[in-house]
């Protein structure tokens, strides 16, 4: 399950409450950070992932993917010699060649993930029956969901061209791989969204299986209610506005948000799921329980 969106909309909250939600069901689950991210560990209170497996909660474990430890197994899946692997991997002319190739960064990231996902694994270490990840933005997350098809097309015969094929099979497998967009309700991130999914479906041929729409703020009055609150304002005394004008003012964003919603709702296909606004400064392990039994009620 790829679990993307616009940047600053909370991929990775969405990405750890599904892991929960999975490990909870019985599901021993593997959460993905990719480009070295290690925002997931200060979620579950632990110091880091780092690029091996950790059990952050019964049934749960994370893995921050290096690309270059990606690049290097990979070598050494092919060579069928570590030794090898790192001779080659460490010199500069293989290091120039493959800084020079566009993509490849990506592919050995998904490659990683991919491998996470299969029975049985060409690198060894434990099995899971789902493995999460908290993908890039929008934009690099096509192009990482892009990359095995290009070099499978550049190569065209090679291990390479093996490999990068088996991959896009895998992910355009919608028995295999699902994409979840995390969006907030607003103007940019729902239009980012909307286009992310044409996209998605124009260039690769896949479909978005779900939008989670976070940090969604509760109507608390009716337009009735709100027009009587303004009416009081300029009889009342200082505190008492001040309280009026910031009721107001939350009632007019929570509207806005849901006119944000209302138009995702008309321009997506995939089906939507909400997610509350949690008024905390940092979330830990008690608010991703409580945002992964929202999920688990929704999805």
């Amino acid at each position: 399950m790829l679990v993307t969106g616009k940047g600053g909309v909370g991929k990775t909250t969405v990405a750890a409450a599904l892991g929960l939600a999975a490990a909870r069901r019985g599901l021993r689950t593997v959460l993905c950070e990719v480009a070295e991210q290690e925002r997931l560990a200060a979620m579950f209170g632990a110091s880091e992932v780092g690029h091996s497996e950790l059990e952050l909660a019964p049934g749960l474990f994370a893995v921050s993917v290096d690309p270059e430890r990606a690049k290097e197994e990979w070598l050494g899946y092919q060579l069928k010699s570590g030794t090898l692997a790192g001779v080659l991997g460490g010199s500069r002319l293989f290091q120039y060649l493959t800084a020079a190739a566009p993509g490849l960064s990506e592919l050995v990231t998904i490659g990683k993930v991919w491998d996470l996902a299969q029975l049985e694994r060409r690198t060894g270490g434990s099995v899971f029956d789902l493995a999460i990840v908290d993908a890039p933005a929008t934009g690099h997350g096509l192009a990482m969901l892009r990359a095995p098809r290009t070099f499978a097309g550049v190569a065209k015969v090679g291990p390479i061209a093996r490999q990068a094929a088996t991959i896009d099979a895998f992910l355009r497998d919608g028995a295999s791989t699902g994409v979840l967009v995390t969006a907030l309700p607003e103007e940019m991130p729902v239009n980012e969204t909307i286009d992310f999914e044409r996209s998605l479906r124009e260039e690769l041929g896949m479909g978005v299986d779900a939008i989670v729409v976070n940090a969604l703020h509760p109507r608390r009055f009716s337009a009735a209610e709100a027009r009587t609150l303004e009416s009081l304002d300029g009889r009342a005394g200082p505190a008492a506005r001040a309280a009026l004008r910031a009721a107001l003012s939350e009632h007019n964003r929570a509207r806005a948000e849901h006119a944000q919603l209302r138009r995702l709702k008309r321009a997506a296909a995939a089906p939507l799921a909400t997610l509350p606004c949690i008024f905390e400064p940092e979330l830990g392990l008690r608010e991703l329980e409580q945002l992964s039994a929202e999920l688990e009620r929704k999805l």
